[in-house]
């Protein structure tokens, strides 16, 4: 699997270290200023993750919250990650690997991530790993639809961008797992592996941005959490 990037704060250590623990392919990190931060792995257990989903607010879903994409700007340009740079490309060449061990092979002047040159990604939902990122979505762990019914009305355009853009709960996936996800939370999807990783990153991105749970949303993660 995929090391994905992380930063960590003091602020999010204990959320962070649920999630690399259970599973070390979903990372955490509280921004994309650092391309190039270092990845930690703390040790914790599953009821760490039921301990922060117990502080989450347990609220209906705001289905009144209008919902338009382009209200939550994405794939902004990361000009610390390279000359060309967006945020879709940061994820790709972060989260990929190169048969040499080096980094992703990518065009200079665009930041694109080559197809094939040694390149290969495997998405954690599925396991499948593919030389072509144009087989790929950018998932948000945390669809922006979900998070727009998730106590965020009163957001501003900066916070729902930066949301839109945090590598946190950016995941390179096969297109068929993330369509088939839509903006779904854990009490209608899951993914075919590792779930109890899933469920701790979800909560861990819903601490951090306050964001509320739904009362079904709220039962399938602590009855997972059970089992893991």
């Amino acid at each position: 699997m995929p090391q994905l990037h992380r930063k960590l704060l003091p602020a999010v250590v204990l959320a962070a270290s649920l999630t690399a623990a259970c599973y070390p392919g979903y990372a955490t990190t509280t921004s994309t200023s650092d391309p190039a931060a270092v990845a930690t792995s703390p040790s914790t257990s599953p009821a760490a993750a039921t301990a922060l989903l117990a502080t989450l607010r347990v609220a209906v879903e705001d289905t009144g919250a209008h919902y338009h994409r382009e209200d939550w700007k994405h794939w902004i340009a990361q000009p610390a990650a390279g000359r060309g740079c967006d945020t879709r490309e940061l994820v790709l060449n972060t989260q990929g690997q190169h048969d040499g061990g080096g980094p992703v092979a990518h065009d200079p002047v665009t930041c694109a991530p080559f197809s094939g040159h040694g390149n290969r990604w495997t998405s954690p939902y599925d396991g499948v790993t593919v030389t072509d990122p144009a087989r790929l979505d950018i998932d948000h762990l945390v669809p922006l639809g979900e998070a727009a019914r998730s106590g965020t009305r009163a957001w501003t355009s900066a916070q729902r961008e930066r949301f839109a853009n945090d590598t946190a709960l950016l995941i390179a996936v096969t297109a068929k797992t993330n369509r088939a996800k839509g903006d779904q939370d854990p009490a209608r999807w899951l993914p075919a592996l590792d779930r109890c990783g899933y469920a701790s990153h979800w909560i861990e991105v819903k601490h951090r941005y306050a964001m509320s749970v739904d009362p079904a949303e709220h039962d399938a993660l602590a009855g997972l959490l059970r089992r893991c």
